[in-house]
């Protein structure tokens, strides 16, 4: 039997769990919130699609009850607060590493031999915290963004190359930050082919500087974060480690010396199966994606600085 938590039933990790169960990722999916209900609800309404949507997924709601999530082989970690107005970026890190401090410490002790997938922001710097916090190998610690970023990057590809998605191939490394990803242009392809054959290097440009602010895009439309790509990503990771796929996804992971960096989570290109991160893909990068995930990686250790001591 193959369990799942997913912790924060809101709109990411409701998508989360909901894409889980549609793809049978897991025999049994729990959702956990700290709002009264709200877990409970979701979980109910979409066990009502299962006879429609031939879905065989158990899918349960708690509230604060951890432990009801016991010996689950993955935790998606989604909790925090969104930046409010007049809130500093430390403030913001402040109160959700205390969510996330408080969450992971309740999820181990109840599943001391799960993978914990962070999706919660800031997602580089809150992975960081888990491996500070939890004394976890690293392997076991994935953050999700670079499976959505590329997820976007794709987007925005197939829409310019007006192709089918699924033949197009793109990944973006670095920081989870409208300032510090890296959509890797040199090797994006169309069914294996250089997309610099099909489109000239302003449209390429272009669609580089769409996917850095993907994120922010959608805010302005949605008026809120987005949530169906970062969940349907939540839950690709997740599948990747449940099913022991082997499979190649950008995600944040912890460096000790790869890409000429240590002591840091960031972008890059991992291997996962059933142990997490069996791999980290150590690409060699030429002169100007080298300064580009320098410059991100010291962004992203200076949000780390504004971790609480």
């Amino acid at each position: 039997m193959s369990k799942v938590t997913v912790v924060g039933a809101g709109n990411v990790g409701a998508t989360a769990a909901n894409v889980m169960a549609l793809r049978g990722v897991a025999d049994e999916v729990v959702m956990i919130d700290i709002k009264e209900g709200v877990s409970e609800g979701k979980a109910m309404d979409m066990m009502q699609t299962a006879n429609m949507l031939d879905m065989n997924t158990c899918i349960k709601g708690v509230t604060n009850d951890y432990s009801a999530t016991a010996n689950s082989d993955v935790v998606v970690i989604t909790s925090g607060i969104p930046r409010k107005p007049g809130m500093t970026r430390e403030e913001l890190i402040g109160v959700n590493a205390g969510i996330v401090k408080q969450v992971t410490e309740s999820v181990l002790k109840h599943s001391p031999n799960a993978v914990i997938v962070c999706v919660s922001n800031p997602m580089d710097t809150m992975t960081y915290l888990i491996h500070k916090i939890s004394g976890l190998p690293k392997n076991r610690i994935i953050g999700m963004g670079g499976a959505l970023d590329s997820s976007r990057f794709k987007y925005y590809l197939s829409q310019a190359l007006k192709a089918n998605p699924n033949e197009v191939e793109g990944f973006v490394i670095g920081g989870h930050g409208d300032t510090t990803m890296i959509p890797m242009k040199r090797f994006a392809t169309l069914r294996g082919i250089p997309v610099e054959k099909f489109l000239d290097k302003e449209t390429i440009d272009k669609i580089v500087a769409d996917t850095m602010v993907g994120g922010a895009t959608l805010t302005k439309l949605l008026g809120t974060s987005a949530w169906y790509a970062p969940g349907a990503a939540a839950a690709e990771v997740v599948e990747a480690v449940i099913h022991d796929e082997k499979a190649i996804i950008p995600c944040s992971a912890l460096l000790d010396g790869e890409y000429g960096e240590k002591d840091l989570c960031i972008g890059v290109l991992c291997q996962l199966g059933k142990g997490g991160i069996e791999k980290i893909i150590d690409i060699e990068l030429n002169e100007e994606e080298k300064a580009l995930f320098h410059k991100s990686a010291e962004a992203v250790k200076a949000t780390n600085a504004a971790l609480p001591a």
